[in-house]
């Protein structure tokens, strides 16, 4: 268990000396991008373990000094499937971000879409005897936590306390110097595939880069997507990218349920390469420049030029109508809609104050997505981009880096985990979590 809780806390510790010499990277690996921010911190950013439980980053406390984005290699449902060809992307991706920052990073916060998230509510209450609460108390109770048998092949990658009771009050963010006869806690925890997160480590790790945090994308787009009222009454963050659709659900501002439909615009893009028999790339232009999923009386009338690169002339200036395009999208993005609604029924979503909807991630700027959304998914659906973060690049402010910029609120000020508290000696029933020790020790 101690290798377990020194591990995690090697990476918190890693992330502050990060923040003390001022210069950290973000790396978004996504199944169509890499995406690489250059954070420069300027001291106010809260550095000290003296941080209020569950805190979403308020003032962000750095600036954006570097970016860059490039095509994604040997990436596959936000998964690494080709490590040579992913190292390479991640070397080419914080090269040119320091390059723009005009600085040396050695140190780099993750996120990833893949993996297989599944979340877990844990719950647990011990007596106070009137005593008040101090961290020791908050280890006490979230060792007492029963962590289910996830699987094997399985890890631990967020556990969060999501709520506190004192006594018969309920919906504390931080209990400590309270006093009381009993502390309950309620915890989030997400798993994931373990050979994911170990590819991820290895391939930083090769490109003689120090991983100082790792996080889940789902969670990260959350962060910079939702606005305060949402996060706090309930909402849904659907991070639509490339290779995987992440879905979040947030409530009194904690996630609360993570998952991934794996499907994205790679897959409207494959559709339309087929549908039309033209290149992925231009399959891709397509999409992005005419495609839609809302018909209107005019479509038939409007031809789109699909161009090519085949050499025959009369094959490449062959055009196309925009019913005949959408008519290609729109069975993939309502396939990928009905799949997000089944997880969000399975998550009980429609029992929240609130049923915001936010949809976020490249594939979200699809003309009339918003609108098929809101009728498939039956809410309010809202389109989102990442916020928070003054002063971002021009080109990291879109809805396709929402992920990236919500990390860069998380390593500035991370949520407490289930081992930022000293775990109590004498515990035995929090050694459930052998398997994840072996595991990170074995990696970090």
């Amino acid at each position: 268990m101690t290798d377990f809780y020194q591990s995690q806390r090697a990476m918190r510790q890693m992330r502050r000396q990060a923040l003390q010499r001022g210069v950290v990277a973000i790396l978004d690996l996504g199944s169509s991008k890499i995406s690489c921010l250059v954070l420069r911190f300027d001291g106010s950013a809260r550095l000290s373990e003296d941080n209020s439980i569950g805190s979403l980053a308020g003032q962000s406390g750095f600036r954006v000094i570097g970016a860059a984005t490039t095509r994604s290699r040997g990436v596959q449902f936000g998964e690494i499937s080709a490590m040579q060809e992913t190292e390479r992307a991640i070397r080419t991706v914080v090269q040119a971000a320091q390059k723009m920052a005009e600085v040396r990073v050695d140190h780099v916060i993750a996120c990833f879409a893949g993996a297989t998230p599944r979340s877990y509510g844990l719950d647990a209450t011990v007596d106070l005897e009137g005593h008040e609460v101090t961290e020791n108390e908050i280890a006490r109770v979230l060792a007492a936590c029963e962590v289910p048998e996830y699987g094997a092949g399985r890890e631990v990658m967020h556990a969060q306390p999501v709520n506190f009771a004192l006594d018969n009050r309920s919906g504390l963010g931080d209990p400590r110097g309270q006093l009381g006869q009993s502390l309950a806690v309620d915890l989030h925890m997400l798993t994931v595939e373990a050979s994911a997160v170990q590819n991820l480590v290895r391939c930083i790790q090769r490109c003689d880069l120090e991983l100082a945090g790792i996080a889940s994308s789902a969670y990260t787009s959350g962060i910079s997507a939702l606005v305060e009222d949402e996060q706090e009454l309930g909402a849904a963050c659907i991070d639509m990218g490339g290779g995987t659709t992440s879905i979040s659900i947030f409530m009194k501002k904690h996630m609360i349920y993570a998952d991934t439909v794996r499907m994205g615009g790679d897959h409207i893009t494959s559709d339309i390469s087929m549908g039309l028999g033209v290149s992925a790339a231009t399959a891709e232009r397509i999409k992005t420049m005419s495609g839609g999923v809302q018909a209107t009386g005019a479509d038939d009338r409007d031809i789109i030029d699909i161009g090519g690169d085949t050499g025959d002339w009369e094959h490449d200036r062959r055009g196309v109508s925009r019913a005949e395009l959408i008519g290609i999208m729109r069975p993939r993005v309502e396939e990928i809609l009905e799949e997000v609604r089944v997880r969000l029924d399975a998550a009980g979503f429609d029992h929240l104050p609130s049923q915001q909807i936010v949809l976020t991630g490249g594939t979200s700027q699809i003309m009339g997505l918003d609108g098929l959304a809101a009728r498939i998914l039956g809410q309010q659906v809202r389109l989102g981009r990442p916020m928070r973060v003054h002063g971002l690049p021009q080109a990291v402010t879109g809805p396709g880096f929402a992920s990236a910029v919500g990390l860069s609120l998380f390593a500035a000020n991370p949520q407490d985990e289930w081992w930022d508290f000293d775990a109590p000696v004498d515990r035995h029933t929090a050694t459930s979590f052998r398997r994840a020790v072996r595991w990170f020790k074995d990696n970090w």
